[in-house]
């Protein structure tokens, strides 16, 4: 229950600096199955695009999982009008998947 804690005091760490910022947020969740990723407003009252391992074409398991998502979250954000947002990754080391979702994203276009 500690590690919990502690990647939700990270996250709320980072959520506070990202708010500072005003800029869109990239914000990412992971399970032991799938990976969410979406797009938010400066402010937080609106999700401009969301991908997940939910989705038809991403069904799969794992860093290409996590690559495929992190293109897609990319293009959904540059048809909504967002270039450059703040990766918000939840608290989670910035290993593995998560990594493998912000690198794909950067190679789709997207700038962090």
């Amino acid at each position: 229950m500690e590690k919990k804690i502690a990647r939700l005091r990270r996250a709320k760490s980072t959520r506070l600096h990202i708010r500072t910022l005003g800029v869109p947020r990239l914000s990412v969740l992971r399970t032991g199955q799938h990976l969410y990723a979406q797009v938010f407003t400066a402010d937080g009252s609106k999700v401009l695009a969301a991908a997940s391992t939910l989705e038809a074409g991403l069904k799969s398991k794992n860093l290409e999982a996590a690559a495929k998502v992190g293109k897609a979250i990319a293009e959904k954000a540059k048809a909504a009008g967002v270039d450059s947002v703040a990766f918000d990754r939840s608290g989670y080391r910035y290993h593995g998947r998560i990594k493998a979702l912000a690198d794909a994203a950067r190679e789709a276009g997207l700038q962090f």
